[in-house]
């Protein structure tokens, strides 16, 4: 952090002799500096205020397209094609995964991987033109939708144009230009103690928002490219387009204090896993959501997955009913829920390591055989979006009285109360939960007709295996 300060000092002192306009930026960002230090110790960012977040992206659901295996084309007239569904299957924001031409030098598999960025300000041409994505991002607005592009700030291709410059790469004490990890062996360590570096990758940053009305990007290993270049970005990115939407790939109360507006809810998603796949208790989830509570600043925003290019498609990692029982927790907890790349037709087909490096496009026609997955995502988006307490609400846990397989949590807001109920085990839940006071109408999805317009005789609660129930408390 006090590398961080001296950065913003030093940039400031450049900028008072370079004129007001410049000063003005550099003291945008010191005053976040100087609270992120003060913020510094462990537990300290709990008692900020989380960042002023747009609200429509408090009320959104993200869907991850990975465009080559999106559809058969592999490429953005095949995701345009495609929009009329995503917007009628609930989802807000779409993410695509990073689109610029794949280098070939050190690339893995038949195609390599997307995130290993020939050219920052190319596009990749299996993937079609700058006119189709113009057409792909106009599309999307024309219905409503927002278009965030991924950007992978940290590495690049070894074939990368930027190789021209060599001092904007990390060397090893030889001299060798080196990968970020040694086990990433088809990237190369971009080296953020060069401001020249900083000031290109900004402007590439610029350059997308201003060309093609972006409207914000997903941030890859963000974690591993330093804070104060995300504030400095954010910062310049905000003069040029307000109210954009930073997503982080990683999870640090550091980052979300003056650069994103939401992270990945990693260990959240982690314990969810071990409970479903019976490695932990289902209260496991509830307490890593209090450590993270108490951990990050005030409100701030995480994503909520069950499924993303990085792990296991979570209808092959838990079985059918299981992945759905994870849906619904990623629905009803609080945060921004993510959709990825065919999960709502039930598709098995991996798009991680190493498939991320292959061409595996997905098998819509899965939903004749799956078609629960299609009606389940579709109720899930349509309950979420219809009750503000989802969207914005607190989150307060009850307890039940088998906390070993049930979870069972409040969320309150926007003068509704929810009760969410979900059955994380294979075997049928009998018992009660601990409701308070007042009576409850069921509004779970899907029920019949008979629970929906009847009165629910809380605390005494019923589960399915692997199934969810919500409740609304009456006026």
């Amino acid at each position: 952090m006090a590398r961080t300060i001296w950065t913003v000092v030093s940039q400031c002192t450049r900028a008072w002799r370079g004129g007001a306009a410049r000063l003005a930026i550099c003291l945008a960002l010191a005053q976040p500096a100087f609270v992120a230090a003060r913020a510094s110790e462990p537990g300290e960012y709990s008692k900020l205020p989380a960042r002023s977040t747009p609200t429509w992206v408090r009320q959104s659901i993200i869907y991850e397209i990975f465009p080559r295996q999106f559809s058969a084309t592999g490429d953005f007239n095949g995701v345009t094609a495609q929009l009329d569904r995503l917007k009628q299957l609930g989802v807000d924001i779409l993410w695509l995964m990073p689109i610029h031409p794949v280098g070939k030098l050190k690339a893995k598999g038949a195609f390599g991987s997307p995130y290993a960025v020939r050219d920052y300000y190319g596009i990749n041409p299996q993937y079609g033109t700058a006119a189709d994505l113009h057409r792909l991002v106009g599309e999307a607005h024309r219905r409503g939708l927002k278009v965030i592009m991924d950007i992978v700030a940290n590495h690049t291709a070894w074939d990368s144009v930027l190789m021209k410059m060599p001092d904007f790469y990390t060397h090893d004490a030889a001299g060798h230009i080196i990968p970020p990890r040694p086990e990433w062996t088809d990237v190369a360590a971009l080296n953020y103690d060069n401001p020249k570096l900083r000031r290109y990758m900004i402007d590439m940053l610029k350059h997308w928002v201003r060309e093609f009305d972006l409207d914000g990007f997903r941030c890859d290993a963000a974690g591993m490219v330093p804070t104060d270049f995300w504030e400095q970005a954010r910062t310049e990115l905000d003069a040029l387009k307000p109210g954009l939407f930073m997503l982080a790939e990683w999870d640090n109360p550091a980052l979300m204090a003056r650069a994103f507006d939401v992270d990945y809810a990693w260990k959240g998603y982690t314990a969810m896993a071990d409970a479903i796949q019976g490695r932990s208790p289902a209260s496991a989830v509830r307490e890593q959501w209090q450590r993270e509570s108490a951990e990050y600043e005030r409100g701030a925003l995480r994503m909520r997955f069950s499924d993303n290019h990085d792990e296991s498609r979570a209808i092959v990692r838990f079985g059918e009913p299981a992945a759905l029982a994870a849906a619904a927790l990623v629905f009803t907890l609080d945060g921004v829920p993510l959709l990825y790349n065919g999960m709502e037709v039930g598709d098995t087909a991996e798009s991680g390591a190493p498939a991320l490096f292959e061409k595996l496009p997905i098998n819509w026609s899965t939903v004749e055989r799956r078609p629960q997955f299609a009606q389940a995502y579709r109720q899930l988006t349509t309950l979420r979006h219809g009750h503000p307490a989802f969207m914005g609400g607190e989150l307060v846990w009850v307890h039940n009285s088998e906390e070993a397989r049930v979870l069972s949590f409040i969320r309150r807001g926007a003068g509704e109360s929810l009760l969410v109920a979900v059955n994380v085990s294979s075997q049928p839940f009998v018992g009660v939960v601990e409701a308070g006071d007042g009576s409850y109408g069921e509004i779970t999805p899907g029920a019949d007709d008979a629970k929906s317009t009847h009165v629910v005789s809380l605390p005494a609660l019923s589960l399915g295996a692997w199934e969810y129930r919500v409740f609304r408390k009456q006026q």
